[in-house]
């Protein structure tokens, strides 16, 4: 039987391995063992963050329409009520742009809800 040689192969793998760590700190660029446990690292943290950041841009698209409608005399809990009530389905995201950029039309969509939320306050 003919002997197989695995140089180039093994030596492949673990040039790819380096060159994705190349920015790393210490041995975890030049050794190939502590460089392909922080690759391993770095894959599962960026999983795990790009949950995170959907999360923290929610937080943030609330917090953002929360400061707006208090501006207006409500609060975020009133406002997001009034918006189902009257089957208005524009998402976080959505609502926190115009509070921002468009501030005008978010007015107007307010006044659409001012009546709504008046006969809720009466029969509450």
């Amino acid at each position: 039987m003919t002997r197989v040689k695995r140089g180039i192969v093994a030596r492949k793998r673990r040039k790819k391995i380096l060159n994705y760590t190349k920015g790393f700190r210490g041995a975890a660029s030049t050794i190939f063992r502590t460089a392909n446990q922080r690759y391993m690292k770095a894959l599962k943290l960026s999983f795990i963050n790009r949950r995170k950041k959907k999360r923290d841009f929610r937080s943030l698209w609330i917090s953002r329409l929360n400061a707006a409608v208090r501006k207006i005399g409500l609060n975020y809990n009133e406002f997001i009520f009034a918006l189902k009530i009257c089957n208005i389905q524009l998402n976080r995201k959505t609502l926190s742009q115009l509070s921002l950029c468009d501030t005008q039309t978010f007015l107007k969509l307010y006044e659409n809800l001012k009546p709504l939320l008046i006969q809720q306050l009466k029969t509450d």
